[in-house]
């Protein structure tokens, strides 16, 4: 096989559209986890986990710095959906697409495991995954960081050259392409930067990518 030996997907805005229901439900409870647990009004709430998202590229890692947050309670009580199955916006023929791509194929997300594994059974491709590495499963450090990138491909006997990394977050991509996988950035944008391999808006499109990842 001349292209990568192994699929390595984003979950959210990558495998389903998480910004119309799933992304505004867990800001909320994100907001409502700080007030509680914080004694924060709402405004200050917002403002501190949007602080910590953009210096650590998660709320929870701010948290568990500078407040002893329980990273187990946080991501628990901040992934509950009553009714996620409506909540998901799913990609047409998702299913066939993924089954069409040769090598094994994992799941890499910053998102808790239980989230992560109903996601996937709902969307119907959960059989399709060897692996499912959440941000319990690299210990808390989760992307860019490339202790997450490292810690699954050496699980899995992986090279990451003989990888390619499926993401709709750039700063995810630029760490991979540091490490030698290949990139595929899901975005409508018309121009991507160069560590940017190859380019989808949907990622039905990827079958006919092969040869540009090779």
């Amino acid at each position: 096989m001349k292209f990568g030996r192994a699929w390595i997907f984003d979950l959210d805005n990558t495998l389903h559209d998480a910004s119309p229901h799933v992304f505004p439900h867990i800001n909320r409870a994100m907001t409502g986890y700080l007030q509680r647990h914080l004694g924060l009004d709402e405004r200050a709430a917002v403002e501190l986990r949007h602080s910590y998202w953009r210096r650590y590229g998660a709320t929870l890692i701010g948290l568990m710095r500078h407040h002893d947050t329980d990273p187990r309670h946080f991501l628990w009580h901040t992934h509950q959906f009553p009714d996620l199955a409506r909540m998901l916006v799913r990609e047409p023929g998702l299913r066939r697409t993924l089954a069409r791509l040769p090598g094994r194929k994992f799941v890499f997300s910053n998102s808790p495991v239980h989230y992560a594994r109903s996601v996937l059974d709902l969307l119907g491709i959960a059989h399709l995954f060897h692996g499912v590495y959440s941000i319990e499963r690299v210990r808390y450090r989760p992307k860019p960081d490339s202790y997450g990138f490292l810690r699954l491909c050496r699980a899995n006997h992986l090279r990451p050259e003989r990888c390619i990394m499926v993401e709709d977050t750039l700063e995810n991509l630029r760490t991979a392409a540091r490490l030698g996988m290949r990139t595929v950035w899901v975005t409508k944008a018309a121009a991507a930067p160069g560590y940017v391999d190859v380019t989808v808006t949907r990622l039905m499109e990827l079958p006919r990518m092969l040869a540009s990842l090779e």
